[in-house]
């Protein structure tokens, strides 16, 4: 639920930034290599499942996903930072970092905007 224009515009960049989040860690599975011995479908459904569970509430701009949504995402962009601090700056990792960090500070800014107008009473 949208309170106001601004919130519309915050809602539409955390969905592109939610869906480039999940496209560069379905093209990160496969790319530069894909792992060896490790099952494919496992390897997705780790990625993707924990992020997958708001697509509702990001698409519906629910408050309450949103920062459930954020909760999720710091874990992701530690993941990314470590990893690509560990890699001396792999390109794959940095930019899983920088999506992520923007997914949570858009989502963030977006509850902001998005608050409900206190009622008053005349």
């Amino acid at each position: 639920m949208l309170h106001n224009p601004k919130a519309r515009i915050t809602a539409r960049l955390t969905i592109l930034l939610y869906l480039a989040t999940l496209a560069a860690l379905l093209v990160s599975t496969f790319y530069p290599v894909q792992v060896e011995g490790v099952s494919v479908t496992l390897m997705l459904s780790v990625k993707l499942v924990p992020l997958l569970a708001f697509a509702v509430p990001v698409f519906r701009g629910h408050n309450r996903g949103y920062i459930w949504l954020s909760f999720v995402v710091i874990f992701y962009f530690t993941q990314y930072v470590v990893s690509s601090w560990l890699s001396e700056g792999a390109i794959v990792p940095l930019i899983l970092a920088v999506l992520t960090f923007l997914l949570f500070t858009v989502a963030m800014v977006h509850l902001k905007v998005n608050r409900p107008q206190p009622v008053t009473e005349t």
